[in-house]
């Protein structure tokens, strides 16, 4: 937890408040991040984003989040859900007060960077 509107030096036991100020946000990891994206549904499949594999990476810093993610397809008609589903997930997390998200193409997405969970349910060896 780190307080907002203040400043911090770092000691030798972390991060060290110097102007004694009361507010408190808590951080939120990269887990908390995966853990909140894995109730993005994609609606067609039934199955979360995370273990289809379209989450490329998360970066928190302080109270932003960044979320680098592809789609199965570049033309995906759903791009624009998935984005403000990602958005509001995210948001919705403690400690978090803006989010960015990225689709990216490169590298493409394929069946290959699915959970052993999904790979199982769609057949895929």
């Amino acid at each position: 937890m780190i307080r907002r509107d203040s400043f911090f030096c770092r000691t030798g036991q972390g991060l060290k408040n110097i102007f004694g100020l009361n507010k408190v946000i808590q951080l939120v990891s990269e887990n908390d991040v995966r853990e909140a994206l894995k109730k993005c549904i994609d609606p067609e499949l039934g199955i979360n984003i995370v273990d289809l594999g379209l989450v490329y990476g998360v970066k928190v810093s302080g109270e932003k989040v960044r979320v680098e993610m592809a789609l199965t397809t570049p033309g995906c008609p759903l791009h624009a859900f998935f984005v403000k589903d990602v958005e509001e997930k995210v948001k919705a997390l403690p400690g978090v007060r803006e989010v960015e998200v990225e689709l990216v193409w490169e590298p493409p997405w394929s069946p290959e960077k699915m959970s052993e969970e999904a790979k199982k349910r769609f057949g895929v060896t």
